[in-house]
């Protein structure tokens, strides 16, 4: 098997959601100073990255980033190559998804922009709301976008992670997928067990046979 990491590396001066904490490293112990070992103290948002969206990210009650079910981000997945030229993920790109599929992660002209330069960009591709409910209608379990969110929408209105969350998906964000072709492949997910949290960075690895 080989091992394809998609997840975004975490650094000072990395992209983030306009308007979420920036992170930060610090060095706290440094062998370099006298220290017996190394340690740092990090700070950063529940978002960064690559990371998970829980129900409770957009819906008062939902389920919490330490309680969503693992199972619905590890397995069969399907990488969807879509289009370079669009501005978006729409319902018609759905249509080209196997009825069955239950992981799905678009490789969008998102992709190939953070292969040249990991700096946050306003035009991203994200899904339209029509695109949303059709994957919900499809029983998805989990969608995964190479944005740091699963739209654009400047409204703030937020329709596709309401439909999305409310309908039983969840959502992956901040993917690296210049370096994954369409096709199928095993998804290894796992954020981290923030207890009550609205959402953890994770680590994500695409595996191929």
């Amino acid at each position: 098997m080989r091992r394809i990491d998609i997840s975004m590396p975490l650094f000072r001066g990395m992209p983030s959601f306009p308007g979420d904490p920036l992170f930060d490293s610090a060095p706290i112990r440094s062998i370099s100073r006298g220290d017996p070992y190394a340690l740092s103290g990090l700070s950063l948002g529940t978002h960064a990255g690559t990371h998970v969206d829980p129900p409770v990210h957009f819906l008062p009650g939902g389920t919490t980033v330490d309680r969503i079910d693992l199972e619905a981000l590890n397995g069969p997945c399907r990488v969807v190559e879509v289009d370079a030229r669009a501005t978006s993920v729409g319902a018609e790109d759905i249509t080209r998804i196997p009825r069955g599929t239950v992981r799905v992660l678009f490789r969008t002209a998102n992709s190939a922009r953070w292969a040249n330069s990991l700096t946050f960009f306003s035009d991203y591709v994200g899904l339209t709301p029509a695109a949303a409910d059709a994957l919900v209608e499809r029983r998805v379990r989990l969608v995964g976008v190479d944005a740091l969110s699963v739209e654009n929408d400047p409204s703030e209105a937020y329709p596709v992670h309401r439909s999305l969350l409310g309908g039983g998906t969840l959502i992956l964000e901040g993917l690296l997928l210049a370096s994954a072709p369409p096709g199928e492949y095993g998804l290894e997910c796992l954020p981290l067990r923030l207890r009550d949290g609205d959402g953890a960075p994770a680590r994500a690895v695409l595996v191929t046979p």
